[in-house]
């Protein structure tokens, strides 16, 4: 990457830490609070939207690369209309919340405006083939995405997770992507790892705001529209960002199944996510949030590393390590039933 790149960057940081700040200071002042209840993670009103540090600082960032010429115009619309939709309706929704139809229906186009100016999900590799899946890839694309944008607000429940899991993931993947793909995505890619990072400064337990559905929803549509972004360039290194963001793909993937299948619904508060059971269990948020990020740099770092090294192998490798994540969230608690919601049935 160019020394300009890298500048903005580096100003990306600055600008997330710098509204953050701000953010916190009118949430405190106009009592723009999270107050704990029995579906809560913690224990005092904290202030909440901090996630529009995140949004402010990506977009001037984008659009600085842009100018620059290190990304494409494609690759800047698409991420810009498609997440500013998302970021919007978070942040209406932490106002007062939103039916979860319409919360769906933006997510859904935010996804149809990411492909359609990114040409559709480019082909993938399979074992020694690459295959185009024409309209079905672009809607099974389109079905990622949207479940991104939704599982890391699912995962947006304890302090620093959200934004540490949006830095590693960011930032891994640039690295594994730098030498795949051009320098736009990774570029993108650590000016997103900025602006969580900046957050993060704030969010680390014990957390002085939280994120609100105004950053994890946009954290997850960026990091998607990344990885396929990655995929127009080399057709196997979305396996790799796959298994980087394992852990909140597995965990809210079986903590919804499971609840669904008690018939609880998708948008109803809860705590029993793996990760929170692990939270109550341990009392403390720092050690969990730490544990998961010490996980994926020793375990997911690897063999993301792996599918990039050997591309013939990338898919086996993401679908076992997806597929033996999965008895360790059982294990952890992943959609088990509150005892509070067991005792009122």
């Amino acid at each position: 990457m160019s020394a300009v790149a890298w500048s903005i960057v580096l100003a990306t940081l600055f600008v997330s830490v710098a509204v953050t700040g701000w953010v916190r200071r009118q949430a405190l002042r106009r009592q723009w609070l999270d107050v704990p209840n029995e579906r809560s993670s913690h224990q005092a009103p904290t202030p909440r939207g901090g996630g529009l540090g995140i949004v402010t600082a990506t977009v001037c960032g984008f659009v600085a690369l842009w100018v620059a010429g290190v990304i494409p115009a494609d690759l800047c619309v698409a991420l810009l209309g498609g997440g500013l939709a998302v970021a919007v309706t978070g942040f209406r929704d932490d106002r007062k919340p939103l039916g979860a139809g319409l919360r769906l229906a933006v997510h859904m186009g935010a996804a149809a405006w990411a492909l359609a100016w990114l040409g559709g999900v480019p082909p993938m590799q399979v074992g020694t083939g690459t295959y185009d899946l024409g309209l079905v890839g672009d809607l099974l694309g389109a079905l990622a995405i949207g479940w991104t944008i939704n599982l890391f607000n699912f995962m947006d429940g304890i302090d620093g997770l959200a934004a540490g899991e949006a830095v590693f993931i960011a930032s891994a993947g640039a690295f594994l992507s730098a030498g795949a793909v051009s320098a736009a995505v990774p570029a993108a890619s650590l000016v997103l790892a900025a602006a969580a990072l900046g957050f993060l400064a704030w969010n680390w337990p014990p957390a002085r705001i939280f994120m609100g559905d105004v950053g994890s929803g946009y954290l997850g549509f960026v990091i998607a529209v990344l990885a396929l972004a990655a995929m127009r360039h080399s057709p196997v290194v979305v396996f790799a960002w796959l298994v980087l963001g394992g852990v909140f793909f597995v965990d809210a993937t079986v903590t919804l199944a499971r609840r669904m299948a008690r018939g609880e619904r998708a948008h109803e508060a809860h705590r029993s996510h793996a990760y929170q059971w692990l939270a109550r269990a341990w009392g403390s948020h720092r050690a969990v949030t730490l544990a998961i990020l010490l996980f994926d740099a020793w375990v997911l770092l690897p063999v993301a590393g792996f599918c990039v090294a050997y591309p013939q192998l990338a898919f086996t490798a993401a679908t076992a390590t997806l597929i033996a994540l999965v008895p360790l969230a059982l294990v952890l608690g992943a959609g088990r039933a509150e005892a509070s919601r067991v005792s009122r049935e």
